[in-house]
């Protein structure tokens, strides 16, 4: 494993995201792609960079077998918990200056946009999302005011009252405002099939799942929904 602060390899990549996305804000126009390509590929080096030093233990042995197929359909079962209200409600939606524009950097470079976007929302942020939510911070919090706080003595899927809602509430509040219901709803599922599942691998897959079937949704539908991503 690789020296260091335990907590690093769980926060770093995620704090890298919110710093590039951040940037967006102060760079001037024109910067767009790379600043998407950026958001895809820092996250994952860092993510990549702690897994080969073997940072994160709980990835190891993760046989899903035919319990796949219900972290998918789990996964899809959030997606659908996420998009109803807004769908049945129209005045939940966002403002349309909110929503991802898959145009950002011109037509021309619409298909490279979107395959960014795919990539960093369906396949990096369900690594580094997880491994931070529910395996440090669910399992952190249980042992913080221990002397000897080694957060991996606890095993994956154990629960814990606090931790259910500190991460609950952590996973909700990390969300934009308009966001925060069905993001307590995802949480609140998320966190009850860990505790079913008791492997991150299975979370990772559902989320997965979630953020995959959710990009399908927005792109094919005839409605205007870019708002979700």
């Amino acid at each position: 494993m690789r020296p260091g602060p335990d907590w690093l390899p769980y926060f770093g990549p995620m704090l890298a995201f919110i710093g590039i996305l951040s940037l967006g804000d102060y760079v001037g126009e024109g910067y767009d792609l790379p600043l998407m390509v950026a958001r895809v590929l820092v996250p994952a080096a860092l993510f990549l960079y702690f897994w080969t030093g073997g940072s994160y233990p709980e990835l190891k042995n993760f046989q899903p077998g035919g319990g796949a197929v219900l972290d998918i359909l789990v996964g899809l079962f959030v997606t659908a918990v996420w998009v109803a209200p807004f769908l049945i409600w129209k005045g939940l939606q966002p403002d349309a200056a909110e929503a991802f524009d898959p145009n950002s950097a011109g037509e021309s470079n619409r298909a490279l946009i979107l395959g960014l976007r795919f990539a960093g929302f369906a396949l990096v942020t369900p690594f580094i999302e997880e491994l931070l939510v529910r395996s440090y911070l669910i399992r952190i919090v249980e042992v913080y005011n221990d002397d000897d706080a080694d957060f991996r003595r606890i095993a994956i899927g154990t629960f814990g009252w606090m931790s259910f809602g500190v991460t609950l509430a952590w996973f909700t509040f990390t969300h934009v405002q308009w966001e925060w219901p069905v993001a307590f709803a995802a949480g609140l599922i998320y966190n009850l099939w860990l505790y079913k599942r008791k492997h991150i691998g299975s979370l990772i897959l559902a989320h997965a799942a979630t953020n995959a079937s959710l990009f399908a949704w927005v792109v094919l539908s005839p409605d205007d929904l870019w708002f979700f991503l």
